[in-house]
């Protein structure tokens, strides 16, 4: 823990934006450096100019590998991008547009010139490929739409990001995303210079462009995933913090829509991210799950001279507002795990639109309180690895009513049971407090104690702990029998998984289970180190040793 951790930012700490700017266009990746290649993680490329990771021959290159994959796709409707607050969004968004205009791709851009959330986006793609309507979102045939969102999501202001999201509205699966990749990194190699450009006023100008209101569709539609009148009416006060993310105009803009008592707590928008309290490592990293960046809008709740909270609720969300933070006057800052159980044990009680056999569904390394939830409402669970991409198609058909994330990451479908966005959607869990509270006249926190109440309570973290690659490379492909013990922290093993039980795809790692407790280890994509996700539902101390012994389950595996 780094001792500023949850202070305010100090001169010394923040970027220089010119610097960083002037690295994307002055420095050329070196194509044999790993580090300098185009790779698509979980969420797209990402990298810093400073390091010669995120320059503008990887989106001239990447790009242009996206134009020709569409194409092969047989994609030939518009293409919508948007852009967050960082540094290098703007830039990057620059270099696709003139490289996507000089392609004859149909290209939307946001009408105001502004930044555009992440889930406004995936609700732009699924729109114009016909959600809403009574055939539905199709992911076939000519004149479909897909997307670009230019974000490094809730990376540190020095990274730039850049993801592909195809017309099914989500993020790209690995066979789209490794050929995009290596065929940006042929063309990195083969040379930028070859890809066809044309200036930025000409490419506005083109006849491909068009203006797209992402803001008024998106914020028009909420009504249609959110009970906002039911809001309005209990006049439920919101605090919201976009954390200088794009959020920030849509904020304001649902507030004046639908007459709610919202306040947006901090409309600053600062590439620095001057306003900002330090992350648990002491960078500026615009995470609304962590306490610590998150540290100004909890101080925002303190009740003043013994009066109530300011706000009945207080929501956060990153910088493409992908995820959500929620802050209640009784319990804080809430545990990620701790708000999806809640939601999900709210949604599924109160969208009676919603189909009979819509299933629950959860990365595998997120709480079994979650389990425990939809064990008790007669739902099927879906568990499925790390990665947004595989709760796609149960949203997209409505077999799955909500897919969530244990790093504050969900999207859930619309009040008539039909899909919304196929993307994370921080907005909407936001506001989902706010029903809940309007509807219940319950904080999120309270419901939480009560599902404890009725499930059990939990000890849940997540710890880091040395690998080289290769051991990395060993972890993602360990087989059940790797692991030899029979016992966990006194139980017996119910469970050596390395393939999720919900949709059978590799998790690149491996989860044991007991009827207690579990532990999940997988490399890290982008450090030395490989991670331990535990979880006890017999208190911190049985939490402990169940880490102590998943480390040792790990290491003898890895020997």
């Amino acid at each position: 823990m780094h001792e500023r951790a949850g202070t305010p930012a100090r001169p010394e700490d923040l970027i220089d934006v010119d610097a960083v700017v002037a690295a994307y266009y002055d420095r050329s990746p070196d194509v044999d450096d790993p580090a300098q290649r185009v790779v698509f993680g979980t969420s797209g490329h990402r990298g810093s100019s400073l390091d010669s990771a995120f320059n503008e021959a990887h989106i001239v290159a990447t790009t242009a590998a996206i134009v020709e994959y569409r194409r092969a796709q047989g994609t030939d409707g518009p293409l919508f991008i948007g852009r967050d607050t960082h540094a290098l969004s703007e830039p990057a968004w620059r270099t696709a547009v003139e490289v996507l205009a000089a392609a004859e791709v149909e290209l939307r851009v946001d009408a105001r010139g502004s930044w555009t959330p992440t889930p406004a986006v995936s609700h732009a793609i699924l729109l114009a490929n016909g959600a809403g309507t009574a055939a539905g979102a199709r992911v076939e045939g000519p004149g479909r739409a897909d997307g670009i969102v230019v974000t490094p999501s809730h990376n540190p202001p020095r990274d730039g990001g850049f993801k592909y999201n195809p017309p099914h509205g989500g993020p790209a699966g690995s066979d789209a995303t490794s050929w995009i990749a290596a065929r940006a990194n042929e063309i990195l190699r083969s040379g930028v210079d070859r890809v066809p450009r044309i200036p930025l006023e000409r490419a506005l100008a083109a006849e491909t462009t068009r203006r797209h209101d992402f803001l008024a569709a998106y914020v028009d539609d909420l009504a249609s995933v959110v009970d906002v009148e039911a809001i309005a009416r209990a006049g439920v006060r919101i605090g919201a913090d976009p954390l200088g993310g794009a959020a920030v105009e849509y904020w304001g803009a649902i507030g004046e829509r639908y007459g709610l008592e919202l306040t947006v707590v901090n409309p600053r928008v600062d590439p620095t991210w001057s306003f900002m309290t330090l992350d648990w490592d002491g960078k500026i990293r615009m995470d609304c799950s962590s306490p610590y960046a998150m540290a100004s809008l909890l101080s925002v709740m303190q009740p003043q001279d013994g009066g109530p909270a300011p706000y009945d609720v207080a929501t956060g969300n990153d910088a493409d507002s992908d995820r959500h933070g929620i802050v209640t006057p009784d319990g804080g800052l809430m545990n990620p795990n701790h708000y999806l159980a809640v939601a999900i044990d709210y949604l599924f009680t109160h969208r009676p639109g919603w189909p009979a056999a819509a299933a629950v569904g959860k990365t595998l390394v997120s709480s079994a309180l979650i389990d425990r939830v939809a064990a008790g409402l007669g739902r099927r669970l879906l568990e499925v690895p790390v990665g947004f991409k595989y709760f796609v198609p149960g949203l997209l058909d409505s077999s799955v009513g909500f897919g969530g994330e244990e790093s504050a990451g969900a999207s859930f479908l619309r009040r008539d049971g039909t899909v919304w966005t196929t993307d994370k959607d921080g907005i909407i869990l936001a506001l989902l407090a706010a029903e809940i509270i309007a509807v219940t006249g319950r904080s999120p926190s309270h419901l939480h104690a009560e599902l404890v109440e009725r499930f059990g309570d939990s000890a849940y973290a997540r710890i880091d702990a040395p690998a080289t690659r290769e051991q990395k490379a060993r972890l993602g492909a360990l087989s059940p029998e790797a692991v030899t013990a029979t016992t966990l922290a006194g139980d017996p093993i119910t469970g050596r998984l390395v393939t999720a039980p919900g949709n059978g795809e590799p998790i690149g790692g491996l989860k044991v289970t007991t009827d207690h407790a579990w532990f999940a280890a997988r490399p890290s994509g982008t450090e030395d180190v490989y991670k331990i996700y535990a979880e006890s539902f017999r208190g911190p101390e049985h939490l402990a040793q169940v880490q102590a012994e998943a480390k040792s389950v790990v290491d003898a595996a890895l020997e």
